[in-house]
C-alpha cells in the first residue's frame, strides 16, 4: 500500500487548483465539458463596429420611447454611463445584437418588473423561511468572484411539502415571487462594471427532484429568467444527474437559448465535489456538496482558506501538522469527496516516551457524511496526523482541509 505525507500547509495558504478535467455524456449525441464559453468583459471598446453601432441604435430606440426614463437594479438605462451599458450589452447580447429584437426584450421586461414590482422584492417577508438554505439560496462566491446561487427541489419529493407550496395557482405565483427575490439578492451583489462581476453562478441538484411534479413550476421559473434576466448567469452546473435527465432535459430545451446551453456543465451523482472543486473553492462548497462551508459560518466573514489534496485509487494519504506546542488548541476542517474510505485523527508528541493519542479514531466514513470539523488541547508539544484511506477503492477523489492553531492564554 502506498503512502503519501503532504508537505504541512500553512492556514493561509491559497488551495491548489484542481486540474482534473471533467467530461460526461449529455443529451445522446452532445458531449459536455467544461464550457468554451466566455463571459463578456463589457467593455465598449473592445466591441466590434457592428455591436458599437447596435449599442447606439438601442440608445436611439429607448430615448425616443416612453421607457426612455427607465431604469433597472438602480441604474438609469440611458444614463451615459458604463453601468447602463453593461445592461444594454445584456439584452443586445441576449438577441445576437439583433437591435429590434433585444428592444422589444428590454421593453417587455421593464414592463415586467413595474407589474411584478421587482424592485422592492428583496425586501419582502414572503413566509419561505423553511425553504432558505435548502430549495434556493445565495452561498459564497466562486474562483473569480462570481456569486453562487444553489437550487435544490429534493425536498418536493414530500407530498405535504410539495402541496403546501405548488397546490394552487396562488401557491405557485407566491414560490414564484420568492423564487425571483434569492435571485435579485444575487443581482444586487453584482457590480455592472466593465471588467468587473456581472453575472452568477447557478449550482442545480438534480438529486430526488419529482420532475413530473415541477413540470409546470420549472418552465415558469426558466421562462422568467430567461425573459428577464439575460446574460445573468456566467455558468449552469448541474449535479447528481440522474440517468433519466434526457427526459428531462427535452422538458427544459424549448425554453433555452444556445447560448444558454453553452454555459452548462453536467455532474452525475458521485462526482459532485470533484465538478464543483474546478469552480468553487472548497471553503466556499456548502458541506452537503463535499465543501467545508456551513451557513453559520458565512457570519463570521470570508471563510479561512482550505488547500485541496487528491487521494488515489489504492493510496493512503497523511497530513502533517507540525509544532504544536502545549496546551494550545488546534481546530480542524477536512472532508473527502464521496468519502467512502477510512479516516483517523492522532496527536504524536515530540518526546520519546509518549503515548500517541487516538483523537478521531480510525473509521469508515459513509458517502453522505459532510465535513469532520474537530478540535484538540494537547498536554504537550507534538503534532497532529490526520490519515484518510482510500486502500479499498480504485477510484481517485479530490478533498480539502484546513486548520488554526490557537496558543493556550499566558498567565
Amino acid at each position: 500500500m502506498d503512502q503519501k505525507t503532504p508537505l504541512q500547509t500553512h492556514p493561509e495558504a491559497s488551495p491548489k487548483p484542481n486540474k482534473k478535467s471533467f467530461v460526461t455524456t449529455f443529451m445522446e449525441a452532445t458531449t459536455l465539458r467544461t464550457p468554451s464559453f466566455k463571459e463578456d468583459t463589457y467593455f465598449v471598446s473592445q466591441l466590434k463596429s457592428s455591436e458599437k453601432k447596435a449599442l447606439q441604435e438601442l440608445k436611439d430606440k429607448l430615448m425616443g420611447s416612453e421607457a426612455s426614463d427607465g431604469s433597472m437594479w438602480g441604474v438609469p438605462l440611458l444614463g451615459n454611463d458604463e453601468k447602463a451599458d453593461v445592461i444594454l450589452l445584456k439584452f443586445l447580447r441576449a438577441r445576437d445584437f439583433r437591435v429590434p429584437d433585444a428592444f422589444a426584450m428590454l421593453l417587455k421586461c421593464l414592463a415586467w418588473r413595474k407589474e411584478f414590482g421587482a424592485d422592492g422584492v428583496v425586501e419582502e417577508d414572503l413566509g419561505f423561511k423553511e425553504l432558505e438554505g435548502v430549495v434556493a439560496y445565495m452561498h459564497g462566491f466562486d474562483k473569480q468572484g462570481h456569486p453562487v446561487c444553489y437550487n435544490a427541489y429534493g425536498v418536493f419529493k414530500d407530498r405535504d411539502m410539495y402541496e403546501r407550496i405548488f397546490g394552487d395557482d396562488e401557491k405557485l405565483k407566491k414560490f414564484l415571487r420568492w423564487r425571483v427575490q434569492v435571485l435579485e439578492r444575487g443581482i444586487n451583489a453584482l457590480h455592472f462594471k466593465p471588467g468587473g462581476i456581472n453575472s452568477i453562478i447557478q449550482v442545480t441538484d438534480l438529486k430526488d427532484m419529482p420532475k413530473r411534479e415541477l413540470r409546470v413550476a420549472s418552465n415558469q421559473i426558466l421562462s422568467l429568467f430567461q425573459d428577464n434576466y439575460p446574460e445573468m448567469v456566467a455558468r449552469k452546473i448541474f449535479i447528481n444527474v440522474p440517468w433519466y435527465f434526457s427526459a428531462l432535459y427535452s422538458i427544459f430545451s424549448p425554453f433555452l437559448t444556445q447560448r444558454t446551453k453553452s454555459k452548462f456543465v453536467i455532474s452525475k451523482e458521485g462526482n459532485v465535489a470533484e465538478t464543483l472543486y474546478k469552480f468553487i473553492r472548497p471553503e466556499d462548497v456548502p458541506v452537503q456538496y463535499g465543501g467545508l462551508s456551513r451557513l453559520s459560518d458565512l457570519q463570521n466573514g470570508p471563510p479561512k482558506p482550505a488547500s485541496e489534496f487528491t487521494v488515489k485509487g489504492g493510496e493512503k494519504v497523511n497530513i502533517q501538522i507540525e509544532g504544536i506546542e502545549a496546551d494550545a488548541t488546534i481546530t480542524w476542517d477536512i472532508v473527502v469527496g464521496g468519502w467512502d474510505l477510512e479516516y483517523s485523527a492522532e496527536f504524536v508528541p515530540n518526546a520519546e516516551g509518549s503515548y500517541i493519542i487516538q483523537v478521531d479514531k480510525p473509521r469508515k466514513v459513509m458517502p453522505s457524511e459532510e465535513a469532520i470539523h474537530n478540535s484538540f488541547t494537547p498536554r504537550e508539544a507534538g503534532k497532529m496526523v490526520f490519515s484518510v484511506d482510500n486502500s479499498a477503492s480504485r477510484r481517485k477523489k479530490v478533498a480539502a482541509y484546513r486548520y488554526i492553531v490557537r496558543k493556550s492564554a499566558s498567565i
